[in-house]
């Protein structure tokens, strides 16, 4: 088992020693609007106070534009739970966002018919 600040808290056959909320300190909604589909990038200032493991990753993954929900899958957490951390970084001024810019109706029929077929292709 790691120790506090050696990485992140995982056992190769247990997963995650740590639950997923206990991250965000219990909070479920975060603080500025953030969407799956949203960039969120370093703004170069330094987060003050120590950084848990989480948010240190987060920002090492955002030196590029990079999307909510690829964040969420290398740190391994639930959507929510990144969105939160992610906010945190956003209200120290550690990271900036920007909106989605949908090109197609999200929930367009063709389109969601589409990725549906690209899914079952991947089955």
């Amino acid at each position: 088992m790691a120790a506090a600040g050696d990485g992140p808290w995982l056992d190769e056959a247990a997963g995650r020693l740590v639950r997923p909320f206990t991250v965000s300190n219990g909070r479920t909604r975060p603080s500025v609007a953030l969407d799956l589909l949203s960039q969120v990038r370093t703004t170069g200032a330094t987060p003050p106070g120590p950084l848990g493991p989480e948010h240190a990753q987060a920002l090492d993954l955002c030196r590029s534009p990079v999307p909510v929900a690829e964040v969420a899958a290398h740190l391994r957490l639930p959507a929510v739970v990144t969105k939160v951390l992610l906010s945190d970084l956003v209200d120290c001024g550690a990271l900036t966002t920007k909106p989605p810019e949908y090109q197609h109706n999200p929930t367009d029929r063709a389109l969601l018919e589409a990725v549906l077929d690209g899914l079952r292709r991947q089955l």
